[in-house]
């Protein structure tokens, strides 16, 4: 078992990290505070190739691996969540399924801009009244001719407000309950759809989330994305790699607040020195650094397990599960460390701990993680029965 990055891996992570904290970071507190998007960051990540990532050269992607995704996922998200979070919709729940279940032709026609970021991608799955039950799909597909007419309304949707492309899940039949769903790419310019206003939200406030609202929208049976029935294996593939990204995620928010912890603790004074000369605080980098690398080795046994093509939905859980809870956990920590300062937003932990509580919730919340893991853990008991 080989614990070490290639040199490919170790120079994308440098490069990555360099670019992140001199373009990004230097602007993450400011695009928070007024929840604007990091559009020149985003257009930069597309020159790099960045957000095509996993899509091969002949498809306009960068051709590599799950492992590198999560790599520089994690310090792109450590400068800035909201930069990080277009970055990972646009790799892991667009530009994946079209890899996964397009057609050459749809490939050219959808793929290929989005991997060169040329155009920008959404998932819309979530609905208003549906949340964790995904097979309760509303928004409603009927067919007409060689089209399909489409009404209803999608919820929370990253990069809704700026995407022009969108992998849209719909129910046919509501008597076939998961068998009646299918899936489309959808051309946000094109009349019947439109994005709600944006929404205020408590972290990741310099990314776009919004409703979508489909009206009459008109799709092309070539627009269809997978067979009529398979929009929920669409969604749920999609999802498996896309919580390998949003662990990532969670890596860099814990990280960059474990790291802004240690600094302080070297700086602060108290009680005749620094406080990291404190065993109270000792303990709780102890306890945070600890917690980091072992997210990580989970982060990156699915971005691996994901590469060589086997089975990786439980291993995804796990690491976006464990990810993301330790994420809250270090960067409370990161705040008690601060003190009264981390509780304001001069300090970047404050942002840091808002910014991790969506990694909870997303792309399957905490909740829903368990259900897949518990899942596979009962399958491999009966299997040893």
């Amino acid at each position: 078992m080989d614990f070490e990055l290639n040199e490919e891996q170790r120079i994308l992570q440098q490069s990555v990290r360099e670019w992140a904290e001199a373009r990004v970071a230097p602007f993450a507190s400011e695009l928070d505070e007024h929840h604007r998007y990091p559009e020149e960051q985003v257009r930069e990540m597309a020159e790099m190739g960045l957000l095509g990532m996993c899509v091969p050269e002949e498809w306009g992607g960068a051709g590599m691996d799950p492992l590198s995704y999560a790599i520089a996922m994690e310090e792109v998200s450590r400068a800035c969540a909201s930069t990080g979070v277009v970055m990972s919709v646009n790799n892991s729940l667009v530009c994946d399924p079209l890899m996964k279940w397009g057609t050459d032709a749809q490939k050219e026609q959808w793929l290929r801009p989005l991997a060169t970021g040329d155009k920008l991608g959404c998932f819309a799955l979530s609905e208003p009244g549906t949340g964790s039950d995904a097979a309760a799909q509303t928004c409603m597909a009927v067919p007409d001719g060689d089209e399909w007419v489409i009404d209803g309304t999608k919820n929370w949707i990253t990069n809704g407000p700026q995407a022009d492309t969108c992998i849209l899940i719909a129910m046919v039949d509501r008597s076939k309950g998961v068998r009646g769903i299918v899936a489309f790419v959808v051309d946000m310019e094109r009349d019947g759809v439109h994005s709600g206003p944006p929404e205020d939200k408590l972290g990741i406030c310099a990314s776009g989330t919004s409703s979508l609202i489909f009206e009459g929208y008109r799709a092309r049976d070539d627009e269809r994305l997978g067979g009529v029935g398979d929009g929920f294996k669409v969604a749920m593939s999609t999802l498996d790699g896309g919580r390998i990204g949003i662990a990532a995620q969670a890596l860099g928010i814990a990280r960059a607040a474990f790291e802004k912890a240690v600094l302080y603790s070297t700086e602060r004074k108290a009680f005749g020195g620094p406080i990291a000369n404190l065993q109270a605080i000792q303990h709780k980098l102890a306890d945070m650094g600890t917690e980091l690398d072992a997210a990580r080795l989970l982060t990156y046994r699915a971005a691996v397990a994901k590469g060589e093509g086997g089975r990786f939905g439980h291993l995804s859980a796990m690491a976006k599960l464990y990810a993301s809870e330790m994420a809250h956990r270090v960067t409370h920590q990161a705040i008690q460390v601060h003190g009264g300062y981390g509780y304001v937003r001069e300090y970047d932990v404050e942002r840091h701990y808002r910014d991790q509580r969506i990694t909870e919730i997303y792309e399957g919340t905490s909740e829903i993680q368990r259900l897949v893991i518990a899942r596979q853990v009962l399958k491999d008991a009966a299997s040893r029965m």
